[in-house]
């Protein structure tokens, strides 16, 4: 089969190879890829920027598919069900962080797509305890982001918890920051959706799909906007899901005292910011960088009952064999989200 691999560190090293077809081992399932979505991470790996993958693999995380064949020990999935699957590969089980759920912080931690072998190919081998039906309402395509909307409920369901009437601040209008804030939304806040004027596409999107406020920063005062919704006090909860400074910098100032700030985004590099209104506001600074099991069911459902909605986030598909093109359009940041499907 043809499978697109980072075949060793470095920048580029990324090539699609014929390989042979994996086989499940007795607790795994053999799934055929639908759709696989090309996410930032993998922008990072071709340019070796993430420290995390070890080379050779096959890259991809975010897919949906179709399970093929199943493991003799496997029990409750068999051959057509359609299903999605958790990224961590590998979780050591015994752990403090494993033994409470947080499997996604284990520091054994292996994960499809950089560092076991993942889903930019024609089929992926996982282990059946990681899988999730996809609801028939959803298709390949709108589940093949179920992925970046799991970690968006562990960021706004588990790792904080937004409450009906709260009034949040999302920053970065891509693919995670327009799932973000209906995930947000969804939970009973009004939402401030803001970006530059690159993103004006990206926030005639945000409105469209139920912002309560898109917010171009070059060219509107968010202070002012963020006050004005909020009675002076600030936004109760900043998601910052841009991975730039400025916008933490935003965060820091316009969540209101005693607030809580989530860092989503990443930003490749160190960056300077005015630590101390953590202390002199009384800010809780929350990361979120994964998902764990917990996170799955909630944000399928939340696929099933519309309440959010993936699907006008895909700008486009293509087969495995024009991957350039899919990773080349995500890093000039065209369109949002692209997604591929297995070709031999």
């Amino acid at each position: 089969m043809k499978a697109l691999m980072k075949l060793q560190r470095g920048e580029g090293f990324v090539e699609l190879k014929e390989v042979e077809a994996p086989r499940p081992d007795a607790d795994e399932v053999l799934i055929a890829v639908r759709r696989a979505g090309v996410c930032g991470t993998d922008i990072h790996i071709l340019h070796d920027e993430f420290p995390k993958a070890r080379p050779p693999f096959v890259l991809g995380h975010e897919f949906s598919g179709v399970v093929e064949e199943v493991g003799r020990e496997v029990r409750g999935w068999k051959v057509g069900d359609r299903v999605v699957s958790e990224t961590s590969a590998h979780f050591c089980g015994r752990c403090r962080f494993c033994q409470r759920g947080d499997t996604q912080i284990c520091p054994e931690r292996e994960a499809y797509g950089y560092v076991r072998n993942g889903a930019f190919a024609k089929y992926i081998v996982v282990k059946a305890k990681l899988l999730h039906r996809i609801p028939d309402s959803v298709s390949d395509s709108e589940a093949a982001l179920s992925e970046p909307l799991a970690v968006c409920v562990h960021s706004a369901y588990h790792r904080t918890k937004v409450e009906p009437g709260d009034v949040a601040l999302v920053t970065g209008p891509g693919a995670v920051g327009l799932i973000m804030f209906q995930v947000v939304k969804a939970a009973g806040a009004k939402v401030i959706l803001c970006g530059m004027d690159s993103d004006r596409e990206r926030l005639r999107l945000g409105a469209e799909l139920g912002a309560d406020r898109c917010v171009n920063v070059e060219r509107e005062d968010l202070a002012s906007i963020v006050m004005e919704m909020t009675e002076g006090y600030g936004v109760d909860k900043s998601y910052e899901c841009a991975g730039a400074k400025g916008a933490v910098i935003d965060c820091l100032r316009l969540t209101r005292r005693g607030g809580t700030i989530v860092q989503v985004g990443l930003f490749g590099r160190p960056i300077e910011i005015p630590y101390e209104e953590i202390a002199l506001k009384e800010l809780s600074i929350i990361g979120c960088f994964a998902q764990n099991h917990d996170s799955w069911d909630p944000a399928l459902r939340l696929l099933a009952d519309r309440k959010v909605k993936t699907g006008p986030l895909v700008s486009a598909e293509y087969p495995l064999d024009r991957w350039k093109e899919a990773f080349e359009r995500s890093e000039r940041r065209e369109g949002l989200k692209y997604l591929l499907y297995p070709i031999g």
